[in-house]
């Protein structure tokens, strides 16, 4: 079985179809795939701070076990957990959203000794195996380098999109705990992702092809479509997602994700007829 972390409010929806349709078609085991999705309302925040929907929940089993019958998805409603230790926190207006934070409560929910956490803005170009089924031994987790952080911070700063956390480990170090206890006492550049990183006792860095932020290779595993520079016509900075599909194609010129995005754009059509 492998085990998947998302994490976000209703509006994850089109990230959450298509990395899952990249991962589901990009990959030739038939090893079925569940799908932990922590959300969660905090609309006394912000009144778009809703979250997952229980319609969303519906079409999304719908569409992951179409691949495989054993394939399915769970919504774990982590509110309680953010109020009683975020609820004004120096981080509540993290730098994306409150949501940013809610992974840090996965030993707090009964998860699996093995989860792969993903941002929803990333697409896999190779079978998830690649990554999934690395031995993770006595490390906390696995992860990429920053693009930028990289360069700016150190050579080793590793980006949180994309993580293989040693659950079993994370509990015995109290790398979950320590992050919490960060985000509760201090204000974060990037909050989760340098709380992550200021717990870590051991990890492993691996190879940008599994977690890419910027290009993509023959050998990429993940495509991570965050925020990046561009130095043409002027220095700007944009956030393209892979659901931006003819942006994806105008400005990236990928195609080699267009049955993938062909998939979604039909499917999102079909929820609107058939879930709303």
């Amino acid at each position: 079985m492998i085990n998947i972390l998302y994490c976000g409010n209703y509006k994850v929806f089109d990230g959450m179809l298509t990395t899952s349709l990249s991962m589901l078609k990009r990959s030739k085991s038939d090893e079925p795939i569940t799908f932990h999705i922590f959300t969660m309302d905090v609309s006394h925040l912000r009144e778009d701070y809703l979250p997952v929907t229980e319609k969303q929940l519906a079409f999304f089993n719908e569409v992951i076990k179409e691949y495989n019958k054993e394939n399915k998805a769970i919504l774990v409603d982590v509110t309680q957990f953010y109020k009683d230790y975020f609820t004004g926190c120096p981080n509540e207006d993290a730098y994306c959203s409150p949501y940013t934070l809610i992974r840090l409560f996965a030993d707090l929910v009964d998860m699996p000794s093995k989860v792969l956490y993903l941002d929803c803005d990333i697409m896999f170009n190779k079978d998830v195996h690649l990554l999934y089924d690395k031995d993770l031994g006595d490390y906390e987790y696995f992860a990429s380098r920053d693009h930028y952080g990289k360069f700016l911070v150190n050579p080793n700063y590793i980006n949180a999109g994309v993580i293989l956390f040693n659950m079993k480990k994370c509990k015995e170090t109290g790398l979950f705990q320590k992050a919490r206890e960060w985000i509760q006492k201090k204000k974060l550049v990037f909050a989760d992702q340098s709380a992550i990183i200021r717990s870590t006792t051991k990890r492993k860095v691996l190879s940008q092809r599994f977690n890419d932020q910027k290009f993509l290779y023959k050998n990429t595993v993940i495509r991570h479509f965050s925020k990046r520079l561009f130095w043409l016509p002027y220095p700007h900075t944009d956030n393209i997602k892979q659901w931006h599909v003819s942006r994806v194609h105008k400005v990236f010129k990928y195609y080699n994700f267009d049955d993938i995005l062909f998939e979604y754009i039909y499917l999102k059509e079909k929820f609107s007829r058939e879930y709303k």
